[in-house]
C-alpha cells in the first residue's frame, strides 16, 4: 500500500475529513456527504475511496476499483517519466556540416564537459549551402 499512498494521498478507510465531495467510479459527482455515508457506499459496492484533491473545501474523494487505482498509478508514473526532472539541465549545440576541424574539436570538448556534469546534450548539425 505505500506506493498507492505516494501517488494518491490516502486510500481506504482512514479519512481525516468529516465532509467529503465524492465522485463515483464512472466519474459522476455524488455531491458532498458525511464520511460515514461515503464509507457505507464504499463497502456496499466493494470499492476503495481515493483522495484526489485535498486543498479544496470539501476534499474530493473518488470511489475506485483496485484495477482503476492500478491504471491511474501507471498513468501518473508515465507522466512523471515524460516530464523533465527539475535537476537535469539540457544543453543544445548546433553547427554547420562545413565546420572547420579546430571548431569541431572545441565543440567536442565542450560536449564532453557537459556530459561529465551529467547535462543532457542535444546536438544539431545543419547542412552547409
Amino acid at each position: 500500500q505505500p506506493k498507492s499512498k505516494a501517488a494518491f494521498g490516502s486510500v481506504g478507510r482512514r479519512i481525516p475529513y468529516r465532509i467529503l465531495h465524492v465522485i463515483n467510479q464512472d466519474g459522476e459527482s455524488l455531491g458532498n456527504m458525511h464520511r460515514a455515508e461515503a464509507l457505507r457506499l464504499m463497502d456496499q459496492h466493494g470499492l476503495k475511496l481515493v483522495l484526489l484533491r485535498e486543498n479544496v473545501e470539501p476534499p474530493v474523494y473518488r470511489l475506485m476499483t483496485g484495477q482503476q487505482i492500478h491504471e491511474e498509478q501507471l498513468k501518473r508514473a508515465e507522466k512523471k517519466k515524460a516530464s523533465p526532472k527539475p535537476g537535469v539541465v539540457q544543453k543544445e549545440l548546433s553547427f554547420s556540416s562545413a565546420i572547420a576541424k579546430n571548431d569541431l574539436e572545441t565543440k567536442t570538448k565542450q560536449i564532453a564537459q557537459w556530459i561529465e556534469k551529467r547535462h543532457h546534450v542535444k546536438v544539431t548539425i545543419r547542412q552547409a549551402k
